[in-house]
Order: structure tokens, then C-alpha cells, then sequence
């Protein structure tokens, strides 16, 4: 609609920004897609409709929807102990300090961990670029860094007994592990025969295919002076593992495919992927009386602290964050959304029957001009569906 395309032309004209694609549907209709700027910063090449972006950890709600589906078959469970699908998280161990000789200490947690605290990040695994306690744990006890790829790089402590708190991070790439686990697939094998092929989500997938050719968004970064400059984050050529809390690629159209299912009851023109039961599972708040915080940033090159929830309440469901109270931008209460670190970003609303994506490709995550055109988008999409 040229309506949203004028207020999104009109706020990034205001901003300095990579090129983006934004994307909304409402009643399972596209309601507006448009591509805005260049696909990379040091090339003259538009960005288009069906450029391809890193999702990062918007693959996270792909990979919860994959466990929910066994665990519908009745091959994983939301609160057995996720040790007896993959033993080494019966063996994980949490963090208790540091000894005199700089050494890291280690203890028994105080509960068996499960699926459940695994999708609700209450699992006591963390992110290094929001936990510098973790990150100097890590080093001490010569955990890898997630960026290669390995699978020693997810044999972390955890940092609190499980289900005792809240906190983001690495959680969803050992649910990844599981749906392998419970399937007999590898992630990319099971996303591909039981999420993207019945959704008609042909763009998607952990690694670039032929017919991508040179379609995928150039990276970016923020600069001291504000200003944005061509980014180059290696991913390993053969990882050990699938991320399936960050590895996926996607075009916005595919992505708002995945959503319209979401808001559909678990379906979409004809293929069922979920029951409407387990959907209501996963957009229920499973945190109960634990505080969904702030957490302040120990990486600034790769993220700003962590908080999009703008000061009002939020809970945490099976993936995702819950907007318990109508947004400030239009959207309703019971709304779920989330976003991925080089600043993508989307919403459901399953009372509006309305969702989107914006899709850009700079860090660090939670820029404040990024956040700000979301904002202005989101406003034009419900300006546009409610008048």
C-alpha cells in the first residue's frame, strides 16, 4: 500500500540505515512488501523483495515449532528430563565461581533440566555478548566460541539451576539438538520436510543454495561517529552442528509465510504444521512470578543491552516474548514477537490477525534507529488495517 510505503520512506529518510525489506500481512493476505535501499553498503545493487537475510534468532520460534511437533508425536516431552533425550544435559553442571587459583567451580544443579526450561531460557544457559561472568567461565574452562561452529561450543556451565531464573541465550541451538535426537533427522532434513516444503518456504535453509545466487543482504555495522559501514561475520564453512537458535537464512516473504501460519491456528492453505491446542501452549506465559529483565550488554560491537519491550510488561512463551498489554505502536494485547541480532525483527497479533518483518543486516542488535523504523512501520501497518 502506498500509504505504508510513504511513512516507512518517510522514517528512514530520517535515519542512517543499511538497505531493509519490511513485510505485513493482514487475514492472511499480503498487505504491504517493499524492498528499501541498497542490498549491500559497498555495492550499488538495490535491495529486492527477495533478498536474503541471516535471521539469526528468529530461526528460534522455527525450531520451537519443529519440538512442538514431536512432542505432539509423542517423541519429546515438556517437562521430562531432557537428559534422557541428549545424556550430556544430564550431566550439565552449573557455575558456582571462581576457586583462588582462577579456576572455574562447578556444581550439581538442584533439578533435572527439561524441554519446557530449554524453550522458556530458564535452562541457566546464557549468551557470552550479555553475560561477562559467563564469558570469563567460558574461558577458563576452554568452552569455544559459538561463532565456530562446534559442538563443544554448546557444552557450557549453566549460570543458574534450571527453571530457578530468566535469561537469553543458548538454549534453543540444545532443542535444536533434540528435535535430531527424537527425529532421526538432521535439523536442516526435518525443517525442510515437516516446516518449509509444506509452508512453501523455498528461500529458507542453514546453507546457501544455487538458486540464492547473489541475493543475500550484505552485512553492516554501526560505526562510532553513527555512521554505517560494510561488516564482514565469517560463518564456518562446515559447521559440526545446525543452530537451530540462530543458523537460518530466509526472504522476508518466507518468513511472514512461517507467522501466517502462526495466526492461522497452526496451518496455512491446507498444510497443517500445528494443532491450535499446542499453538495456545506456545503463546501462553510459562515464567510465571520470574522477571523478564533487562540484560546489559558485555559486547557492544555485536549488541546494545537487551530490551525490547520499551518498559512495559512482557512474558516469555515457548520461544518468544508475549505482550501482555496493547503496544504503543498499535499492536494488541496477547501479541507475540521477537527479533534476531543483526536487527531483524517481527510480530504476530492474533487478535488483529496481523503480522511483520522488517529485515536488515547490521550490528550491533537493538540500534536505536532500527528500532525506531520498526516502530514507524508497525504504526502504518495498523493505520493501514484500522484507519
Amino acid at each position: 500500500m502506498n500509504a505504508i510505503a510513504n511513512a516507512v520512506s518517510t522514517a528512514a529518510a530520517g535515519l542512517k540505515l543499511p538497505g531493509f525489506v519490511a513485510a505485513a500481512s493482514h487475514n492472511g493476505v499480503s498487505l504491504f512488501s517493499g524492498a528499501f535501499g541498497a542490498q549491500a553498503a559497498d555495492a550499488p545493487d538495490a535491495m529486492a523483495e527477495d533478498s536474503i537475510f541471516w535471521l539469526a534468532s528468529m530461526t528460534k520460534a522455527v525450531t520451537a515449532v519443529a519440538a512442538m511437533q514431536l512432542v505432539e508425536a509423542g517423541k519429546l516431552s515438556l517437562d521430562a528430563p531432557i537428559g534422557d533425550v541428549l545424556p550430556v544435559l544430564g550431566k550439565a553442571q552449573v557455575f558456582d565461581g571462581f576457586a583462588a587459583d582462577g579456576s572455574a567451580k562447578l556444581r550439581a544443579p538442584l533439578r533435572a533440566m527439561t524441554l519446557r526450561h530449554l524453550l522458556t531460557h530458564t535452562s541457566g544457559h546464557v549468551y557470552d555478548m550479555w553475560n561477562s561472568e559467563f564469558a570469563a567461565a567460558a574461558k577458563a574452562l576452554g568452552v569455544p566460541n559459538l561463532g565456530t561452529g562446534l559442538n563443544a561450543a554448546l557444552d557450557t556451565p549453566l549460570m543458574f539451576d534450571p527453571g530457578s531464573n530468566w535469561e537469553y541465550g543458548i538454549a534453543i541451538d540444545w532443542v535444536g539438538k533434540a528435535v535430531e535426537a527424537a527425529s532421526g533427522l538432521t535439523l536442516d532434513a526435518y525443517f525442510e520436510r515437516h516446516i518449509f516444503a509444506p509452508l512453501g518456504m523455498a528461500d529458507t535453509g542453514f546453507v546457501p543454495t544455487p538458486a540464492w545466487g547473489e541475493r543475500h543482504a550484505g552485512l553492516t555495522r554501526r560505526l562510532p561517529d553513527g555512521s554505517i559501514a560494510a561488516f564482514a561475520l565469517g560463518f564456518p564453512e562446515a559447521p559440526e552442528f545446525h543452530g537451530g537458535g540462530g543458523g537460518l537464512h530466509a526472504t522476508a516473504a518466507d518468513y511472514l509465510r512461517f507467522l501466517q501460519m502462526i495466526l492461522n491456528g497452526g496451518s496455512l492453505d491446507g498444510a497443517r504444521i500445528l494443532a491450535p491446542e499446542t499453538l495456545a501452549i506456545m503463546c501462553a506465559n510459562h515464567l510465571g512470578d520470574i522477571a523478564l529483565r533487562t540484560l546489559p550488554s558485555a559486547n557492544p560491537m555485536i549488541t546494545l543491552d537487551l530490551d525490547l519491550t520499551g518498559g512495559a510488561r512482557a512474558h516469555w512463551g515457548l520461544s518468544w516474548q508475549i505482550n501482555p498489554d496493547a503496544g504503543a505502536n498499535g499492536r494488541s494485547a496477547g501479541s507475540v514477537a521477537w527479533a534476531g541480532v543483526a536487527n531483524c525483527y517481527y510480530w504476530a497479533d492474533p487478535a488483529a490477525n496481523v503480522a511483520g518483518v522488517l529485515m536488515m543486516q547490521m550490528l550491533p542488535f537493538a540500534d536505536a534507529q532500527a528500532q525506531a523504523l520498526f516502530g514507524a512501520f508497525e504504526r502504518a501497518v495498523y493505520t493501514a488495517v484500522r484507519g
